[in-house]
């Protein structure tokens, strides 16, 4: 779970999540919407990856992201534990 907190913790990681909420996308789509290297971005796809927020697969000549919603159930599961109860 640490991985998935050091993935959130970054704004374009984050950004880079709620695109991929709209629609499955390439790499070089994800690049396109910002103002770094394609290196950089395939940087922040590896740790998101890696946290097992988003999944990839090649498509001919294409690698597709998509978010990997499992893992956010899993987070919230653990989060409501710490809510409190009505006193």
């Amino acid at each position: 779970m640490n991985n998935v907190f050091k993935a959130l913790n970054d704004a374009t990681r984050r950004e880079i999540l709620e695109m991929l909420k709209k629609k499955d996308m390439t790499a070089g789509e994800i690049v396109e919407k910002f103002n770094v290297s394609g290196p950089t971005i395939s940087h922040h796809l590896d740790l998101l990856r890696q946290a097992n927020l988003v999944s990839s697969e090649k498509n001919g000549q294409y690698v597709y992201y998509s978010l990997n919603t499992t893992v956010f159930d899993e987070i919230m599961k653990w989060l409501v534990q710490f809510k409190s109860k009505s006193k």
